[in-house]
């Protein structure tokens, strides 16, 4: 039993799967509870709340050590702890691979909810927290790439660092709309404009690409951008706020909400998109 001072329970749930969302031989399980615990989280976040609670569905191969599981339970346990919340409990099972199924519950603090229905144009488009980093990740174990010259990178894809307390600090300054970047950029935005009725354009130039996302780009061949506009799992907050809004440090503006609808880059005729689970 937990408590609700609001009276209103944020919730949301996630399902990772191993070979789908993460690999057993690029993460440890501690790295592979933090990210499950991290996506949950910042969902709830994304919403303006503040995270309470966790429960967690597992499946397990048999053969499994338990070394292995409580590894998974430390980093559920850690990445719950600077936002707040903690592991309520849940259920296990034996199955054939590695199943997580967690649900993260939220608290608003008496505060409306911050939906992705409320963008208007005129609006600023902002973002808290890193992009493009656990794609770079990513990329670089689906080479072959040996992690060591980026460290942080294959931190970033294996366990994110989503700016929890960016979310209830939005709702507090005004924020219209939000979500959290899952997906990618441009397709979690693509939501917020389609919740909303309204277009978004960003500007590239507005838009980070610090090192090392260039160097690792280059030794891939690849235009490092891409990697921020559609990639997912950083778990940064991507918000719209009114023009008039005085946003901190930890808030960027990369863009704003016009009329029409979908997401546009300023001289890019057709923006990257982001990760669909049943798009080849």
């Amino acid at each position: 039993m937990l408590r609700a001072p609001d009276g209103r329970v944020v919730v949301t749930t996630d399902l990772l799967l191993e070979g789908r969302h993460f690999r057993c031989d690029w993460s440890s399980p501690y790295d592979i509870g933090r990210k499950a615990a991290a996506q949950n989280l910042a969902d709830v976040a994304a919403m303006g709340a503040r995270p309470t609670a966790l429960v967690v569905g597992l499946g397990l191969p048999g053969e499994l050590p338990v070394e292995w599981l409580d590894g998974l339970a430390d980093g559920l346990r850690d990445e719950c702890l600077p936002a707040g919340a903690s592991v309520a409990g849940g259920d296990i099972s034996r199955s054939e691979s590695v199943v997580l199924g967690v649900t993260a519950l939220g608290d608003l603090g008496g505060r409306p909810p911050v939906t992705r229905s409320g963008a208007r144009p005129g609006d600023v488009v902002a973002f808290a927290g890193r992009l493009g980093h656990a794609a770079a990740g990513l990329a670089l174990f689906l080479a072959g790439r040996d992690d060591l010259p980026y460290p942080d990178l294959a931190a970033a894809h294996r366990h994110p660092r989503p700016p929890y307390d960016c979310g209830p600090a939005a709702a507090g300054l005004g924020a219209t709309a939000m979500a959290d970047v899952s997906d990618g950029l441009v397709q979690d935005l693509g939501h917020i404009a389609a919740a909303s009725g309204a277009g978004v354009v960003l500007d590239p130039g507005a838009l980070p690409v610090p090192e090392p996302l260039p160097a690792a780009a280059a030794e891939l061949g690849v235009d490092p951008l891409g990697w921020v506009l559609a990639g997912g799992d950083d778990h940064a907050l991507v918000a719209t706020f009114p023009a008039d809004a005085v946003l901190p440090g930890e808030w960027r503006v990369i863009g704003e909400v016009v009329a029409g609808q979908g997401v546009q880059v300023s001289g890019y005729d057709r923006p990257e998109g982001g990760w669909d689970h049943f798009r080849e």
